[in-house]
Parts: C-alpha cells; structure tokens; sequence
C-alpha cells in the first residue's frame, strides 16, 4: 500500500503542507493546474528530489496517493478530485493534518464577513491577558507554520468555508460562525450549501457563539453556547444596552469608547467578548484590547478628513454582505450621505441585496470595473451614477460630489482582479488618492 501523500495546488498553503510532511519524514509529491505556480522557486531550492507534476491534475499521480491534501482554492467537485473521493480516498486540507498534530485549545472562527478583525482581536484579548497564543489559519500565517513551538497554550484560527469542506477532525474548544450572506456563489450551488460548509465548524465543539441577528449561524446540537446581537442582551447573550457593550445585565463599555466607528463593528466586538468569555478569558483584558485596536487595514479603515468629509477605506469588501455591513454600519453614524465607489469581478453576486440600504444611505455611486455596467443598471433608481476608469478618477469625481458631513466609502461589494492585483493593493491605489487630494 502506498503512503505517498499528494498535495494538490502550490499556494501559501501549499508550500506549508510540504514543508510540514518533510519535518515529519513523510514521502509526497506536488501537483498543481498551472505550468508555473507562485511557489515553484521554493520548491525546487528546498524539495528537488520531489516529484513535481505541472499543467493539469495528474490523475495518475492522484491514482498512487494514499491522500491527497488539496488546496483550498480547489474545488472538492473537480472531476479528477470527485473520481478519488467517489473511491473513498481519504481528501483532506492542511486544516486537517493541523488538527491530527496539535493538541492545545483551538478558537476557531468563520463567517462570510468580519472573520479578520475577529480573530485578530481573539488573539490579542488572550495575549493581553498572558495566554501563550498563535493566531493564523486564512489569515496571516498558515495553521501548520504556527506548530513551532511545544508550549503554545491556544490556537486562534480563521477558517474559510473551503478549508472546512476538508476538515474532518475539528474539536474546537470554541467555534463560531460570524454571519452568513451569499459570497462564492461561483463554488457553491446555493447559499444553503455555502452554509453548510460553514457550520462543519461547529462540528464536536466544546462552545458554540451564534449571532442572534442572523439565523443561518445557529448551531442545532452545541451543548453550550452563548450569542452575540446588536439588541438588548438575553441570557448567555452579549448585546447592546443604553448604548453600551452588555453581557446579560451588566454594562461593560460604552460604543463612543470604541476607536473604530460602526454598527458592524460593535457586533465584531461583541463577537470577540463571546468567544474570549466562553473560553475563560478575564473580562477587564478584552475590554482594554477593545479601547486600544484601531481596526485592521482595508476594513472600514479610517483614511483623513477633508473639507468636512470623512474617507474609509473597504477595499476588503469582496462580496455584498460585507458592502451592505459598511453601508449600514457607517451610513447610521453619520448626518450626511455616503458617497459610494464600487464595482470589480463580480463572483455572480446578487448585487439587489443592496438596494434598501443605498436608497436609505448613498447619494451617489462611482462605479469601476468589470461589474460597473450591471451594477448601474441594477441601481439606476436608487442613487446618481457616475462612471470612472480607473481608482485615482474614481477618488476625483467622489470629492467633486461630496458635501460637507459626507463620507466616501471605498466598498466594492467584488473582487479586485480585473484591475488590482488583490484587495489590498486596490486599497493601497484608494489611499494613495486620497491622501493626495488638497484641500
């Protein structure tokens, strides 16, 4: 019987997977669709004695494998990856072999929008308060580069939905699913199989937090659980109350304390206190974590005032959900009209579920990208139009049409590759703009 492992696709994870099997003497090879993916380089300086097959799926190299470890940026429907699984081959991500090797507490975090700035503000609530901590997973480092060291106390992981399609194992000490909106509908059927992909999270936890405001996060089976909402807290809730975070009756910070404006964030920070509480993190260092964090680049990040008018930049706004989170986060904190840019690869979003909230909210919409003539035509009855060609006009053309009061929020509701090389660069392109703009 072989114990040839086969990774499947040499991304960041990749490159993980196969320098983790190497540390551990266990024999693999690599296979990925391109002729020359990111980390070949690497591969041939640190692995030359691997076999390397390139340009398509290698269905014979696929035959031999004992497993195969696939990428997340694979689907599990490839047809070539489907014939293994219909054999029962054993299919897994580096989640997986995360798990099998690691015994110390995992908090593990999904959700279609908000899982960054959660399990970033997880992690340091817990450094804060003295844990020995790794935090990684979709953001940041990779899971299996975090497993350096033997005394880490807990692990704090950002989990996407195609890494939980093949994670088996997961014990988490405490899991949440931060909210569910339709994103990937390009990979997925329906929402309803986008959601079960994420709810495996929940999958054997010890703790489960739920989002009182959106029913698709509710997990059936958690012995305990407690819930976050932007209401007045119930029992075993973390709420809102006379304008402060609460926990049940007890009032803990007033929201105008917080550094980062935002209903959207206020739940973010509801969300960490649930899941620092239900592992047993002291309340007075999340509080403080909470005083301090300013928020993470690209996310409804504050860019300069001018004239009156406040900037944001969300260019980490790839689907709807998170558009329309900013949208409603910012728009009810303000006493003038968001000027909105967007538009980008549009993921076959349904971009209608937007227009409530930029009929309540937007006064004009300055649209970029390959989505910008659908959007238009989606939004035509609802908010001025203007196109742009590029992001510097697009910053123009929002300060022409700004008033004093205003805000320009940069939320594109798709993707960035048509004309950035990924969302952070886009944003980068949006504060560069806006910082050059004279008063």
């Amino acid at each position: 019987m072989s114990d040839l492992h086969v990774i499947v696709g040499l991304g960041e994870t990749g490159l993980s997977c196969a320098h983790y099997l190497k540390k551990r003497g266990i024999s693999f090879a690599i296979n990925d669709t391109r002729a020359a993916p990111p980390h070949l380089p690497e591969i041939k300086k640190y692995f030359p004695d691997i076999e390397l097959s390139l340009g398509k799926l290698d269905e014979d190299l696929l035959e031999r494998a004992a497993e195969i470890i696939l990428s997340p940026g694979l689907s599990l429907k490839e047809p070539a990856i489907a014939k293994q699984v219909s054999k029962g081959k054993s299919v897994i991500g580096d989640i997986e072999l995360f798990v099998r090797e690691t015994t110390a507490p995992i908090i593990a975090i999904t959700g279609t929008n908000a899982k960054s700035t959660v399990t970033t503000l997880v992690g340091l609530m817990a450094e804060r308060a003295g844990v020995k901590v790794k935090v990684g997973g979709n953001l940041g480092t990779p899971a299996l580069d975090l497993l350096t060291e033997k005394n880490t106390e807990l692990f704090v992981l950002e989990l996407s939905s195609f890494q939980l399609e093949t994670t088996h194992s997961l014990k988490a000490a405490v899991a949440t699913v931060l909210n569910v909106t339709p994103d990937h509908m390009d990979r997925y059927e329906n929402v309803a199989a986008y959601q079960a992909a994420k709810k495996r999270i929940y999958k054997n936890c010890r703790v489960a937090v739920c989002n009182r405001d959106d029913v698709l996060t509710e997990d059936e089976n958690a012995l305990r659980k407690f819930y976050f909402s932007l209401n007045e807290p119930n029992k075993n809730e973390f709420g809102i109350s006379k304008n402060f975070l609460a926990f049940e009756n007890n009032l803990l910070l007033a929201t105008r304390e917080l550094p980062v404006l935002g209903k959207h964030y206020q739940a973010n920070a509801l969300a960490s206190l649930a899941m620092g509480h239900a592992w047993g993190l002291p309340m007075d260092a999340m509080l403080q974590t909470l005083r301090e964090f300013k928020g993470l680049p690209h996310r409804c990040q504050f860019v300069r005032e001018i004239n009156g008018v406040y900037w944001y930049n969300d260019s980490k706004g790839t689907n709807v959900g998170a558009t329309l989170a900013a949208i409603e986060g910012l728009g009810s904190e303000i006493t003038g009209k968001i000027i909105l840019i967007a538009g980008g690869l549009g993921k076959n979003a349904d971009f209608s579920l937007l227009t409530s909230a930029i009929k309540k909210y937007i006064k004009t919409l300055v649209l970029i990208g390959e989505a910008a003539p659908l959007l238009a035509d989606v939004f035509k009855n609802e908010a001025e139009i203007v196109f742009a060609n590029s992001m510097e006009e697009a910053v123009k053309k929002s300060f022409d049409h700004a008033k004093k009061e205003d805000l320009v929020l940069l939320s594109p509701a798709c993707a960035s590759w048509d004309m950035f090389k990924n969302f952070e660069h886009r944003g980068d392109v949006f504060t560069q703009a806006v910082l050059a703009l004279k008063e």
